[in-house]
């Protein structure tokens, strides 16, 4: 170990005298001076503002008093620790962490900033023939991972009575048959009439037990009509249209998909912009010079 004993402090003293300084003050939070540090480290101070936001009202005096002591000891704990590593780490390691710690700040402020212009002024719209042309031109990166179904069904209690009706209301489905069947819809454990979107197979599985990825295939088929039962009820179901794996994803299904990729592009088009400007901005207000290179 590479220790500079005349440079470094006495850890735990440090430590308690925090702890008395703070513990013997009592009421010091309320009636101190607001101006005035609860604590110091060094040349490092901490101040009534720094723990604010630790305390809230209805605490009583034993739980703020615990927090803000563990809140002290842990800020002095990092900044005597902090004050060891710099007397005692290898110069070269410093300049390290020093050339780290620079580059994260500046990536932070500069993000942040990037961020705010780009909420600003970036155009997060998207229309309909922006998706379809996308669409189109990309869909054969949009093959299906797992199978669609558009599919209509009901999951009736056990011992429902018209059982029959419903079947054959389910299966015409027309105009009467639908008001019929919602008519009389409270009476369903669950019912979806909306056979017009698609659907993946592991969400209609979720919703009817007795399907399974392993007799999916049985079931999930176009135009047709299954009843499946388990100890919950019977499932009445009408599948109207199928798509497999590998199969393009329909444009309705992948809609939200392509929003986000068409903004994303948006926004890394309009953050490429901007530091091209910003470039182009500090050369004419002669802020910027690149020197040694050759014409």
């Amino acid at each position: 170990m590479f220790l500079k004993k005349s440079k470094t402090l006495s850890l735990s003293f440090t430590f308690a005298l925090v702890i008395v300084v703070f513990n013997s003050c009592g009421s010091f939070l309320k009636d101190a001076d607001e101006n005035a540090p609860l604590a110091r480290v060094g040349e490092r101070y901490l101040y009534k503002e720094d723990i604010a936001s630790l305390l809230y009202d209805g605490m009583t005096k034993g739980d703020s008093a615990t927090v803000v002591t563990n809140f002290i000891n842990n800020w002095a704990s990092k900044q005597l620790l902090l004050a060891k590593a710099k007397i005692n780490l290898p110069e070269d390691k410093l300049a390290e962490f020093e050339a780290l710690v620079s580059e994260y700040r500046t990536d932070l402020y500069t993000r942040a900033y990037k961020d705010a212009l780009v909420q600003q002024a970036a155009d997060s719209m998207v229309t309909e023939t922006q998706m379809k042309r996308f669409y189109e031109k990309e869909k054969e990166n949009f093959r299906l991972q797992e199978r669609l179904v558009k599919i209509r069904f009901i999951q009736l209690p056990k011992r429902f009575l018209n059982k029959e009706e419903v079947t054959k209301r389910l299966k015409s489905f027309s105009k009467n048959d639908v008001a019929y069947l919602d008519s009389i819809g409270v009476q369903f454990n669950k019912l979806n009439f909306n056979d017009s979107i698609w659907v993946s197979a592991s969400r209609v599985i979720s919703e009817i037990p007795p399907l399974s990825p392993e007799n999916q295939d049985k079931y999930l088929k176009k135009s047709q009509f299954f009843e499946l039962e388990d100890a919950i009820g019977v499932y009445l179901a009408k599948v109207t249209g199928v798509l497999q794996i590998n199969d393009v994803a329909p444009l309705s299904f992948i809609e939200p998909t392509i929003k986000q990729v068409l903004r994303n592009r948006r926004k890394l088009n309009y953050i490429r912009y901007l530091e091209t400007e910003v470039i182009d901005e500090a050369i004419k207000k002669n802020e910027f010079e690149v020197y040694g290179q050759e014409d």
